[in-house]
């Protein structure tokens, strides 16, 4: 279970044998199932993820009770409320499997463990919370400037694998349009409409 987390790892963090030992001693592996939640609204998240197998999607409920997605997270992707994670404040979030799941969890305290005793650790999570800032401030320029064609045809193209395991209304909802113009959108590319 650890071999392919440390295979991607090594992309990114040349480690020593000792230095791969002490991540994977302060990681543990948990199975969720589908519809199971990860973490729910109020609680403070207290762990970062590495998705091994399976979806999640990340969302929060409106004043009209209807669930906006926020992000999806797949085999290889992080996961978790960075907010809560930090500042240990309530989530608004919610996390649920979409799939069966498998991930590698990382508690806070043990984060700070590895930034002291692997300091290269630091550099790869401040890039990879970097990346999650750039995409988060580029799909938020992306909402508000493009159509929802245009959105889409982004989403597509940048998350091919996503439309074959997320149902259409969790792609709407991430993309903040309705199932049913969604659908209209898709047979107009097509050449359907």
């Amino acid at each position: 279970m650890f071999e392919s987390f440390l295979r991607y790892m090594r992309t990114y963090v040349d480690l020593t044998t000792e230095e791969e030992e002490i991540l994977v001693s302060v990681m543990f592996f948990r199975k969720i199932k589908r519809k199971q939640f990860f973490l729910v609204e109020g609680e403070i998240c207290r762990y970062q993820a590495y998705v091994i197998k399976g979806c999640f999607r990340t969302y929060y409920t409106d004043n009209e009770g209807r669930d906006v997605n926020l992000m999806f997270s797949i085999e290889n992707w992080w996961m978790g409320d960075l907010a809560s994670y930090f500042v240990s404040e309530n989530s608004k979030c919610n996390i649920e499997a979409l799939e069966d799941s498998e991930i590698l969890i990382l508690e806070k305290q043990n984060l700070d463990i590895l930034f002291n005793k692997i300091p290269k650790m630091e550099r790869f999570f401040r890039i990879l919370f970097q990346n999650a800032l750039i995409s988060s401030q580029n799909r938020i320029i992306n909402n508000l400037t493009l159509s929802a064609k245009e959105n889409y045809l982004i989403f597509q193209k940048k998350y091919p694998e996503f439309e074959q395991r997320i149902p259409q209304y969790h792609i709407a909802s991430y993309l903040g349009i309705t199932p049913e113009f969604l659908s209209q959108v898709r047979k107009q590319l097509s050449g359907r409409a």
